[in-house]
């Protein structure tokens, strides 16, 4: 997937608004020299975006963050917080986020609730299972030259249209000490699938200011087209549903703060629960498990060793495919799409890893090598060298189950790959982020695939050829 991504971040994106006059109390740090404000009160982060997808057309979007600091007692962490997002795409997609994360309405439990938006007319499909679904690079790049006009645009081929509604709602609470606590939360979504008539793409929107000569023609069937022909997609699953669920699970948190951290371990295990009763169209029961380490090599945030390992799997050998690309998140944050792209492997193309059951890792080296206060702000910059990667470790059936006639195109696309199950998915890379207050973080990154450098022809090239990011937050 070729993506590109420029960003403007406006004045007020690196000065911050305070609604509060900040602290006369400091938190010193080893340098005596230096102090950081402590912060009271609201503090705002907005931040405009211009992005361009070659797809979706540019997106012009923005976001805004609002962090209540209260009295100031626990910053840098926060008493509450609310995130907004919206982003509008050239060709017709859309996102929409709020979410809010409060410490104090229930005594003694976070609550923490999302609803998301997400109408996504180029949603990347690639297959199952990894590199056992073959991705045709060659293609993709002949379709891509401008000056070529023997071969139209060929990155619809792994495209699909996805309307997705998302609300959850989540609590946590305290077991011992402030550091293991039980979780409990609903999760709605609703996936509304392809485009009328029972397409997977709106053409005219795909191919609109395209050259005659490029226009993905309405006879070479995507992806998912195939995947429905074949079986392997069920007819009844292909379009969508609703899914209902329960999550439960415990967490250990010893983190020092919340935002960026830079020493403990923030441990999580959930149990997914949708079964027909509870409104699920397609039951289905999955387990995720996340182990975060944060070790301090120089103290006071300066240099950082920070990874994740996770694990996200299926109970039982099925699961609606629809659901499969989603992490499972609690807490603040909402559940993201699958394996590819900044919340979960940089580098890879989006959901190019998707399976009954996934494991991946994150692996980062943080250094933060100035800090200063402007402005009544507490600013910092940093560095960051990172490792990611994932494979699928259980198989979603890809077996044919489709018509007799459709047989050999089925074995052709299988032969391609001639994999029989996924090889780990690894990519590295570099990023900066500018740090305001310890919790508003604007992240600029590049994540480059190993694949691409293989001369193993089964898995070279098969995870695109890297991609750039702005975006906010630590991975993790």
């Amino acid at each position: 997937m070729k993506k590109h991504i420029i960003a403007i971040i406006c004045a007020l994106a690196f000065t911050g608004i305070d609604a509060q006059e900040t602290a006369s109390t400091d938190i010193e740090n080893t340098d005596n020299s230096k102090k950081e404000i402590v912060k009271k009160g609201f503090n705002f982060g907005p931040l405009p975006v211009v992005a361009f997808d070659a797809d979706k057309g540019f997106q012009l979007g923005a976001l805004l963050n609002i962090f209540d600091f209260g009295d100031g007692s626990n910053y840098p962490n926060t008493r509450q917080s609310l995130y907004l997002e919206a982003s509008f795409f050239t060709k017709g997609s859309q996102l929409f986020v709020i979410s809010y994360d409060n410490k104090f309405l229930i005594p003694g439990v976070r609550w923490s609730t999302t609803a998301t938006l997400a109408n996504d007319q180029a949603m990347d499909f690639y297959g199952f299972n990894g590199y056992m679904s073959y991705y045709d690079h060659e293609k993709i790049k002949l379709g891509n030259d401008d000056d070529n006009k023997n071969n139209f645009i060929y990155t619809p081929k792994y495209r699909f249209n996805r309307l997705n509604f998302n609300f959850k709602t989540d609590f946590t609470g305290n077991i011992w000490n402030n550091k293991l606590f039980w979780e409990a939360g609903y999760h709605l979504n609703h996936v509304d699938a392809g485009y009328k008539d029972r397409q997977a793409l709106d053409l005219d929107k795909i191919n609109k200011g395209k050259d005659e000569y490029k226009k993905y023609p309405e006879t070479e069937p995507t992806i998912f087209d195939l995947y429905r022909k074949w079986g392997i997609i069920p007819e009844d699953e292909a379009w969508g549903g609703f899914s209902s669920a329960l999550r439960l699970g415990l967490m250990l948190d010893t983190r020092d703060k919340e935002g960026a951290p830079s020493k403990g371990i923030w441990a999580e295990a959930h149990v997914t629960l949708a079964p027909d009763w509870f409104g699920t169209t397609h039951p289905y029961y999955r387990y995720s498990a996340t182990f975060r380490h944060y070790l301090p090599i120089i103290k006071n945030d300066v240099l950082t060793l920070a990874y994740r390992l996770n694990y996200e799997g299926t109970f039982g050998n099925s699961a609606p495919y629809y659901m499969l690309p989603f992490i499972s998140v609690m807490g603040p944050s909402y559940d993201r799409d699958g394996m590819g792209g900044y919340r979960t492997v940089r580098g890879i193309m989006r959901n190019r890893v998707q399976g009954l059951d996934m494991a991946t890792y994150n692996l980062e080296l943080r250094w933060r090598f100035v800090k200063f206060s402007l402005w009544k702000q507490n600013i910092a910059f940093g560095l960051n060298l990172f490792s990611d990667g994932s494979m699928v470790t259980k198989n979603y059936d890809m077996s044919f189950r489709g018509k007799p006639e459709e047989r050999a195109g089925y074995d052709e696309y299988m032969a391609l790959s001639g994999l029989s199950s996924d090889r780990p998915h690894i990519t590295v890379g570099a990023g900066l982020r500018f740090i305001m207050n310890q919790n508003f973080i604007v992240a600029f990154e590049y994540g480059l695939p190993i694949s691409k450098f293989s001369s193993d022809k089964a898995i070279k090239k098969q995870d695109g050829n890297g991609a750039f990011y702005v975006n906010t937050g630590y991975l993790f």
